[in-house]
């Protein structure tokens, strides 16, 4: 055994307790580290809050005052005791863009693009993987562990890297290289795994009980989705607490849909919006189980998944459940795009707004585009994009979306030839 098995030792005075999303029961942070203790790995827990206590501490009037540009201005309403050893890199409070050209395009009056992409190591998950990893120091953990598609797993060594810990990453051997790429940067042992994402996520599980290392995988570690909760508290701030109607969401496990959800719920708790936004979960079409549930008895089944979209690409979505009960929370539904979509989004909002949006995170715009199509989004409506990783992280897929350059001899008149 490389470490000693690690268990909580403290509960966070913000937080009541733990509650398993399939059978309701309640367990103290201290009971349990990862999942329900009666319902096992399938029994994903959420974080119930003592919302008069925060109330107390974090107000809209403290937030006015916080000259902090990061997802730590909202530490109070985060699952956590140490505020004192915060991982250096900054994360959050990333631009959220009026794009003026693109809502003339679409017809659209109040149109916003999140651009998640400005994150340190270029994704949304890095807000998961900052919370995860001072949940990792409060216990002592010196190894950490997570199963990725490549944006998680970067974010999860990156993070890992800034404080000094030993990262073990599992990915699926078809991981984009350049997210491979980032993880060995970061100095992360990466198992390049000769299978699916859903193979590499249960051997990752399998390792933290041999081994005892901190684990960060979606809808096993449940303080992740409280960490992703932060893009909402950013958005309607940043809306200065005017609620969008919708917000697209790219959808593959279901933890960031969880996460914006629960943002959003959180602020109303409070008193900070007086109304809940409609969320669409923005799925590619070969990877769309979440959507299937939603659209019948919201029983999750897994499928074969076959999409370019790598980051939202999983045969069994490990938060499915939390997912499909959240987005009929918010009155939501599921829209499915095809790759071809997905790939004329990337260049759509590129060349609109000037944001380079890996697969996944031009999968909302497609979606949106869809929809407007088909005649289902009222023009007036105020509507934010989730773009959740950027385009670097996926190369090949871009210039599959683009084509090659024009290859030309270092002469003027091939320049002429060429244009013309």
């Amino acid at each position: 055994m490389t470490t000693p098995h690690i268990s909580p030792t403290h509960s966070p005075r913000n937080v009541r307790h733990l509650k398993c999303v399939l059978c309701g029961r309640e367990f103290s942070p201290t009971e349990t580290l990862y999942t329900c203790l009666a319902c096992g790995p399938a029994g994903i827990l959420e974080v119930i809050y003592d919302y008069p206590y925060i109330a107390q501490r974090f107000t809209k009037e403290m937030l006015a005052k916080n000259a902090e540009r990061s997802l730590w201005r909202y530490a109070p309403l985060l699952p956590i005791s140490d505020t004192e050893r915060f991982p250096p890199l900054q994360v959050g409070w990333t631009p959220l863009y009026p794009v003026q050209r693109l809502r003339r395009q679409l017809g659209l009056e109040e149109l916003y693009v999140k651009d998640d992409g400005r994150n340190p190591t270029a994704s949304l998950k890095d807000r998961a993987s900052a919370v995860g990893i001072v949940k990792a120091l409060e216990l002592g953990a010196k190894e950490v562990t997570g199963a990725s598609t490549g944006n998680a797993a970067s974010s999860w060594a990156g993070a890992s890297a800034s404080l000094g810990l030993k990262s073990y990453i599992f990915v699926p051997e078809k991981a984009p290289k350049a997210k491979i790429a980032q993880l060995l940067v970061y100095g992360a042992k990466v198992f390049a795994v000769r299978g699916t994402y859903d193979q590499a996520f249960d051997l990752c599980i399998e390792a933290t009980e041999r081994f005892g290392w901190y684990n960060r995988n979606t809808a096993y570690n449940p303080y992740l989705v409280e960490g992703k909760k932060t893009v909402a508290l950013e958005i309607c701030e940043q809306l200065h607490w005017e609620v969008p109607d919708k917000v697209f969401v790219p959808v593959g496990d279901g933890c960031i849909i969880s996460g914006v959800w629960k943002g959003f719920y959180d602020l109303q708790q409070l008193g900070f919006i007086n109304r809940l936004p409609q969320l669409v979960a923005c799925q590619a079409e070969g990877s769309q189980a979440i959507k299937l549930a939603l659209e019948s008895d919201g029983t999750i089944r897994p499928v074969e998944a076959n999409t370019l979209a790598d980051s939202i690409s999983v045969s069994l979505p490990r938060n499915g459940v939390m997912a499909v009960r959240d987005v009929r929370r918010s009155a939501g539904f599921a829209v499915s795009v095809t790759d071809e979509e997905i790939l004329a989004a990337i260049t759509t909002l590129a060349r609109s707004t000037g944001v380079f949006a890996e697969p996944a995170a031009a999968a909302s715009l497609a979606a949106l585009q869809k929809l407007l199509a088909q005649g289902r989004i009222d023009p007036k409506e105020r509507i934010v994009l989730l773009a959740t990783g950027n385009g670097l992280k996926d190369i090949e897929s871009a210039l599959k979306a683009v084509g090659s350059p024009m290859s030309i001899e270092p002469r003027l008149d091939d320049v002429e030839k060429a244009l013309s």
